[in-house]
C-alpha cells in the first residue's frame, strides 16, 4: 500500500510541475512516517524554473509550493504581475519593473537613487540629485543596487519563488507556528545561486489556506538555530496575487501593483508619481 501511495505522489508532482489543467486533481493517502495526508490537490501549470532541483525535492514539498503558488493567486497571475512598489522596512523604496527587468531604488537616508537595468547591468545613479559619472563608483553602486533588490524582493515575493533555479524543497513535518496556526514546515536550500547561497530558510503553510504564516532564516544551512523567525501574515490583494507585510517588528508597507511603471522612473531622480 505504502508503495502505491508514493507512486500516486510522484504522479501528482509530475501533473503539478508539467501539465495544465481546468480541473484540480486529488491523491489521497500520502504516507510521511507516522502520519497521513489525505486530499492533496494539484492546480495549474506551475513548471519549476531551469535549475530547480526536482530530483532532490521532497514530493509533497513540491505539491505544496504548487498549492502555494495557487493560493497567492496562480502562476498565470504572477507571470502577468508587470511592475510592484514597496517600502522596505522604512529605510528605502523599491520599484521593481519585472516586465522590463529594471528596478529602481530610493535611499533616503543616503540621498541616493538607484536605477538599474539587470538585463545588462547598465543604469544610473544619483547622488543628492547629482548624476554619478565616476565609471568605477557607478559599477559599484549598481552592483549594490542589485543586492538590495535580491535581498528585498525575496522579503515580498518568497511565495512565489518556492521552485526558483538552484532550489531544494525538503519536507520537514508538521508543526505550529508561534501564533498556534496548524502547518506544514518545508525547508529552502540553494545551490550555485544568488549572492549568499549558503542561506537556508524553512517556512510555515498554512494547513487550511495554503499561505505562508511564518518563516525562519538560517545565515548558514548547516546551523542548528535559525537566525531569525518571523510572521508572514496580514496578506492583502494587490491586483491579481495576494502579498503579506506583516513581518513582525519590521513591515513592509506601501505596497502596490501597478501595470506600467511611472514614466521617467529610471532616467530621473525627481521622486515617483504613482
Amino acid at each position: 500500500m505504502k508503495r502505491l501511495t508514493i507512486l500516486s505522489l510522484i504522479i501528482g508532482v509530475a501533473l503539478a510541475s508539467c501539465k495544465s489543467s481546468n480541473n484540480n486533481s486529488e491523491f489521497a493517502g500520502d504516507d510521511f512516517g507516522d502520519k497521513v495526508k489525505t486530499k492533496v490537490v494539484t492546480y495549474d501549470l506551475n513548471p519549476p524554473a531551469e535549475g530547480f532541483n526536482l530530483e532532490e525535492s521532497s514530493p509533497f514539498a513540491v505539491m505544496l509550493a504548487d498549492q502555494v503558488m495557487h493560493a497567492m493567486g496562480g502562476r498565470n497571475a504572477w507571470d502577468a504581475t508587470n511592475v510592484l512598489y514597496w517600502n522596505f522596512f522604512g529605510a528605502r523604496t523599491l520599484l521593481w519593473d519585472k516586465e522590463n527587468n529594471k528596478v529602481r531604488i530610493d535611499i533616503p537616508g543616503k540621498e541616493m537613487v538607484i536605477a538599474l537595468d539587470m538585463n545588462d547591468m547598465s543604469g544610473k545613479v544619483w547622488k543628492s540629485g547629482e548624476e554619478m559619472s565616476q565609471a568605477d563608483s557607478l559599477s559599484k553602486y549598481l552592483e549594490q543596487g542589485k543586492r538590495i533588490w535580491i535581498n528585498d524582493s525575496y522579503w515580498l515575493v518568497m511565495p512565489f519563488k518556492l521552485k526558483d533555479s538552484g532550489v531544494t524543497l525538503t519536507y520537514i513535518g508538521e508543526d505550529t507556528t508561534q501564533t498556534g496556526v496548524k502547518a506544514d514546515v518545508m525547508r529552502l536550500t540553494f545551490e550555485n545561486v544568488g549572492v549568499t547561497p549558503q542561506n537556508a530558510y524553512e517556512v510555515w503553510v498554512d494547513y487550511d489556506d495554503k499561505l505562508i504564516q511564518q518563516w525562519a532564516y538560517f545565515s548558514d544551512a548547516q546551523n542548528d538555530e535559525p537566525n531569525f523567525v518571523l510572521p508572514w501574515t496580514d496578506y492583502k490583494k494587490y491586483g491579481n496575487i495576494m502579498l503579506s507585510g506583516e513581518r513582525g517588528e519590521r513591515d513592509l508597507t506601501d505596497i502596490k501593483v501597478m501595470k506600467k511603471a511611472p514614466k521617467e522612473a529610471f532616467e530621473s531622480p525627481e521622486p515617483l508619481k504613482l
